[in-house]
Order: C-alpha cells, then structure tokens, then sequence
C-alpha cells in the first residue's frame, strides 16, 4: 500500500463520496469497484476502501496522469515497444519465416514490457 494510501474498514464506515463516479481508469489491484471524485482515487473490496489522492485526474489529462501517478505504464509500453521492435529486426535480418518472426515479436513485447512495468513499479514503491 502507498504512503499516501489509507483504509477504512467497512466495519467502521461504509461510505461513499456524493459526486464520486465508478470508473475503470486505474488499477484495479482486485478491489470489485474504484470510484473517482477529482484527484481522488477509491478502491472498494469486500471489507474495505482504500483510497489515496493522484497528483492529476486522469480524466482531465490522461497522459499527465501516467507520467505523474502511474508511469510503469508508460515504461512498460516503451519497453514492449523497443523490444519487440528489437527482436524483430534480428529475426528478420536472420530468418526467413514470417510466422516466426510475428510469434517472437509479440512474445519478446509482452516480456519486455511486463519487465520495465514490474521494474519501475517496483522502483516506484521503493522511492515512496
């Protein structure tokens, strides 16, 4: 859990913010619903909200939001992009095989990218 991040048991409360949307922008992280009331972000699971504050509403300027709130998505859709980009080219330089050449190409994107993200979330959780 962030820093920022604090919890109130449904035991305790059960509430919601008047004005507060159900959203899917966000990560989930296996909470059945997240609501959005501007920079306010709030994950709701059987027992508990968690809830924590974005430094942008990524309603209004999504791609602010990634590069201040979330930018393991950005990371991680570079690196699926350069390495897939990379591979491809040694395959094609050295195979023949247009099959094959698409099968690795997906295949190292998806590990790339999955790399970078899981790294700087990480990295992410670390500086908090």
């Amino acid at each position: 859990m962030p820093i920022d991040e604090f919890e109130v048991p449904k035991e305790l409360r059960e509430f919601m913010i008047d004005g507060a949307h159900e959203t899917m922008l966000g990560q989930k992280n296996g909470a059945n619903k997240q609501y959005r009331y501007g920079n306010l972000h709030i994950r709701e699971y059987d027992d508990k909200f968690l809830v924590h504050t974005d430094k942008i509403d990524p309603r209004k300027d999504p791609f602010g939001h990634l590069v201040y709130d979330a930018p393991e998505i950005l990371i991680g859709v570079a690196c699926s992009i350069l390495g897939g980009s990379k591979i491809a080219k040694l395959f094609l330089k050295n195979n023949k095989s247009k099959n094959l050449t698409v099968a690795a190409t997906i295949t190292s994107s998806i590990i790339a990218g999955y790399i970078g993200y899981v790294a700087t979330k990480k990295a992410k959780n670390y500086l908090e």
